[in-house]
């Protein structure tokens, strides 16, 4: 990538075109929020410009860049194809939920089905998102699903846990950024260890899932987030049977178990063929995200 014949290019629009034309070329991976090069081309440049990422950029397309910011932003472009760093990572923000949040590379760039989840997919198991008082997100790294879960349950004290201190750092950041400081605790420790031993409406959980074979084969991009925030072991399965042989004392009666298990979900059913997982609905995928309750959760070893 060569920025010596640019002289031409002059505004916004010249510089969000001259970026989806390089990242076409370049053999990158689409993953980590934006499906293709014109998203993150233009997330790029109104990174680099202060301009607004979430609003139409009609109104500025023919604005002219200065040359610092014409520089900025083809400097992060080339961060972004010659070392293959994931966009979010460039610029310290990513959205899920429709909410922005800081990252960095101590945390996996937020994504989970759980997001979508929250905003609408539990509404079959829970009531009233007043009832619960006292909730959980496991392996919550940059802490974004515990934020989503805290403004879901306005009325419940929530406790996310991981076993990073550097992802608790981050979260730390989001939660003050949506003034939860109160509400939300963050605590260090392995999967439901740090946790209460009862008392709990709610636990979600968006662990490790990755497993040994596709580990070795994942594009670069993702050799940029913790590794210990991915990887589960030979099956994918260590993480999730962990979660489920110890969920059970910590709910209440009434309480729920909702995991995310991406790709895995005939090898988890093959592993527990006893247990009646609730698979929720989500607009693109099935079988991704499972529910389960305290009664269904009690047998398991």
């Amino acid at each position: 990538m060569t920025h010596t014949p640019l002289a031409p290019l002059t505004t916004l629009l010249d510089l969000w075109r001259y970026g989806v034309s390089a990242l076409s070329r370049a053999d990158v991976f689409f993953g980590h929020g934006f499906p293709g090069a014109q998203e993150e081309a233009r997330h790029l440049l109104l990174h680099t410009l202060a301009l607004p990422r979430d609003e139409d950029p009609t109104p500025w397309l023919q604005a002219h860049l200065l040359p610092e910011e014409k520089a900025r932003f083809l400097e992060l472009l080339e961060k972004r194809i010659t070392h293959r760093i994931p966009v979010p990572y460039l610029t310290h923000e990513a959205w899920l939920g429709g909410l922005s949040f800081y990252c960095d590379e101590r945390v996996l760039i937020p994504r989970s089905f759980l997001a979508e989840v929250l905003a609408d997919g539990l509404d079959a198991l829970i009531d009233d998102w007043y009832e619960p008082t006292r909730v959980a997100d496991i392996c919550t790294g940059g802490g974004s699903l515990a934020v989503l879960l805290a403004l879901k349950c306005p009325e419940a004290l929530v406790d996310a846990t991981d076993l990073s201190q550097d992802a608790l750092a981050v979260a730390a950041i989001n939660r003050q950024r949506y003034g939860l400081d109160e509400r939300l605790q963050l605590l260090q420790g392995d999967l439901l260890a740090p946790l209460a031993r009862s008392g709990y409406d709610l636990i979600i959980a968006n662990p490790p899932y990755v497993d040994r074979r596709a580990m070795d084969n994942l594009p670069p991009e993702y050799r940029h987030e913790p590794e210990l925030a991915l990887a589960s072991g030979t099956d994918g399965l260590e993480h999730v049977r962990r979660i489920l042989s110890s969920a059970a004392p910590r709910l209440t009666p009434q309480g729920w178990l909702v995991v995310e298990i991406g790709h895995q979900a005939d090898a988890l059913e093959q592993a527990f063929p006893d247990l009646p997982f609730i698979w929720l609905d989500l607009e693109h995928g099935e079988r991704h995200v499972f529910a389960l309750s305290r009664e269904a959760l009690m047998g398991v070893a």
